[in-house]
């Protein structure tokens, strides 16, 4: 299972940099508020200044007129999203926290020779004798194939590769001689650790933006709201 930790307090502070950087104030809360969850995000939003939320259509309007919450489908957003979600700019750049940090867990970890395949089709083979891990997230939860190979994890605090295909459900990261525990937590991005601008790279390798692939994730996921 991969699970999406959205932070209050990010995102309340990304906020009010938000509105403090000008404009109408209104906030672009369309897409399931780009995957970090649409009344939570309306609440923070306008609490911290914003005039009113655009969503996705009248069924949002009245959804968030019942919280008190003034909303429109037809005025254009004009508060800069990459401040209220806190996403990297094209070369990695944060100008706060990330509100979303995704997470997914170690499976089992195995002992892999020299030249031996990994994954679907085996277009992966080990360079050297290594250690792998099987770990939770894939391409039904957001994972775009195209990271196989490509992208990497973070595990304890150290960055791991993923290696091979990416599968519906996991994937697999080699962790090289690492003593990983299974159910060890795996940082796919955000947070304060070394991935923390991660989107940055999967925009890099997807052709996709940040917005895109966070509100993917971000719906894929099962999503916690944490302080």
């Amino acid at each position: 299972m991969l699970r999406a930790f959205v932070s209050r307090s990010a995102l309340a502070s990304g906020a009010v940099r938000a509105v403090a950087a000008g404009g109408a104030g209104i906030a672009d809360l369309r897409r399931d508020a780009w995957g970090h969850g649409l009344i939570e995000a309306a609440r923070v939003a306008t609490a911290a200044g914003a005039r009113a939320v655009r969503v996705d259509g009248e069924p949002e309007v009245a959804l968030l007129a019942a919280e008190g919450i003034t909303a429109t489908c037809d005025e254009a957003a004009d508060l800069d999203p990459r401040l209220l979600y806190g996403l990297p700019d094209v070369e990695g750049a944060l100008t706060g926290a990330p509100a979303m940090r995704v997470v997914g867990r170690v499976l089992s970890t195995k002992d892999i020779a020299a030249g031996a395949g990994v994954s679907y089709g085996y277009i992966h083979r080990a360079p050297v004798d290594s250690r792998l891990a099987l770990v939770t997230g894939g391409y039904a939860q957001g994972v775009v194939r195209a990271l196989g190979s490509s992208a990497s994890v973070e595990i304890d605090g150290v960055v791991h590769p993923i290696v091979g295909r990416i599968a519906m459900d996991v994937c697999v990261v080699d962790i090289g001689d690492a003593d990983v525990e299974p159910s060890a937590e795996v940082t796919y991005f955000g947070g304060t650790g070394p991935l923390a601008a991660g989107l940055a790279h999967w925009s890099q390798v997807t052709g996709m933006t940040a917005g895109e692939l966070v509100a993917v994730v971000g719906q894929r996921t099962e999503r916690t709201w944490v302080a």
